[in-house]
C-alpha cells in the first residue's frame, strides 16, 4: 500500500466512476483497475462493487475510507513541514471588497490559503464596492471582489463567483408619513429613496426606476450598501440594495422587500490585473477561487 494508491482510491470514492478518475488522475482505466485490484489484495477484501454503470463502496471500502483520508492528510502536512522555507511562497496580497463580501465569500478561501501558504501576508481592505475596479487598476489592491461593470477594462481578469439579486426594501413598521405613501397603493414618485451613490448597483437601480417611469425623490445617496439597509430600518425611506447585503444585515428583521418588478441582478466576481495573473502569488489565490 502506498500514498499514490490511496490517492487513486480516494478519488474513485468521490467520482464512483473508473473512467472519470482515470482521466482526472492521468492514468489509463486498465492501469487504474489493476492498481485498485492490488490494493484489494493487500487488504484481502474487495473495496468496490462494480457494474457497467456504477461503482459503490463495500463494507471494507467504507472502513478504509477514513483511514486513507487521515494518511493522505498527514502526508500532505508532513510535506509542507519539510518544505524548505526558502522554497515556500512569501509576500503580501491586498484584497479589496465590501464588508458583506468579507464574510460571505472570503472566509473559506482565505482559510485554505492560510493553511497552504502560511508565509504570505493577506491585507484585507473593505470599502465601497463601486471603487473596487479602480483600486485594482491603480495598484491599490491586488484583487477585488466586485460586480462586473458593463465595460470592463481589457487589462483585467474577471472570475465569475455568482449572481446577486437586488431588492427594493421598506421598513417593516414604517412611520405614519411613509406608510401613507406605501398603502393602499405605492406612490413611487413621492417616496424618499435611499440609493447607492454610484457603481453597478446604482446603475441597475436607475434602469429599474426608468423602466417603471419613476422620478425618484432621493433622500440619501450612500457609499457602500450596508448603510442603506440600516437607514431603511430606521424609517428614513425605501432603499434598493443587493439581497446578499440585506440577508447578512443585523437589521434584516426590521425591513421587508416590496413586491415589484425585479431589478437587474449583479454579476459578482474576483478581478485582478491580467499582466500579473501569472505571478506565483496570484496563481495560488486564483487557483482556490477557480
Amino acid at each position: 500500500m502506498n500514498i499514490k494508491s490511496l490517492q487513486f482510491f480516494l478519488h474513485l470514492c468521490n467520482s464512483k466512476n473508473f473512467s472519470q478518475t482515470a482521466q482526472k488522475m492521468h492514468i489509463s482505466p486498465s492501469a487504474l483497475s489493476r492498481l485498485i485490484q492490488r490494493l484489494e489484495q493487500e487488504v484481502s477484501q474487495p473495496l468496490f462493487i462494480r457494474d457497467n454503470r456504477s461503482v459503490e463502496l463495500t463494507t471494507a471500502g467504507r472502513k478504509l475510507l477514513p483511514v486513507a483520508n487521515r494518511i493522505i492528510a498527514e502526508w500532505q502536512q508532513l510535506q509542507q513541514e519539510l518544505t524548505e522555507p526558502d522554497q515556500m511562497l512569501k509576500g503580501k496580497l491586498t484584497l479589496f471588497c465590501s464588508v458583506t463580501a468579507s464574510y460571505s465569500h472570503l472566509p473559506h478561501v482565505l482559510n485554505q490559503f492560510r493553511q497552504h501558504y502560511p508565509q504570505v501576508e493577506i491585507q484585507l481592505v473593505t470599502g465601497d464596492p463601486a471603487q473596487a475596479v479602480d483600486k485594482v487598476l491603480h495598484d491599490e489592491a491586488d484583487f477585488a471582489i466586485t460586480a462586473l461593470p458593463d465595460n470592463i477594462s481589457s487589462k483585467l481578469t474577471f472570475i465569475h463567483l455568482g449572481d446577486v439579486s437586488i431588492s427594493v426594501i421598506s421598513p417593516l413598521v414604517a412611520p405614519s408619513g411613509l406608510q401613507t405613501l406605501l398603502t393602499p397603493e405605492i406612490q413611487w414618485n413621492k417616496l424618499p429613496f435611499i440609493l447607492p451613490e454610484h457603481g453597478k448597483a446604482r446603475e441597475n437601480a436607475d434602469k429599474w426606476m426608468k423602466s417603471n417611469k419613476i422620478k425618484p425623490n432621493i433622500y440619501a445617496q450612500v457609499a457602500g450598501h450596508e448603510a442603506i439597509v440600516s437607514m431603511v430600518a430606521l424609517g428614513c425611506g425605501i432603499g434598493i440594495a443587493p439581497d446578499i447585503v440585506i440577508e447578512n444585515s443585523p437589521m434584516r428583521d426590521q425591513i421587508q422587500k416590496l413586491p415589484t418588478a425585479a431589478v437587474e441582478p449583479l454579476t459578482l466576481g474576483l478581478c485582478c490585473k491580467q499582466s500579473r495573473q501569472q505571478e506565483p502569488l496570484y496563481q495560488a489565490l486564483l487557483a482556490l477561487f477557480k
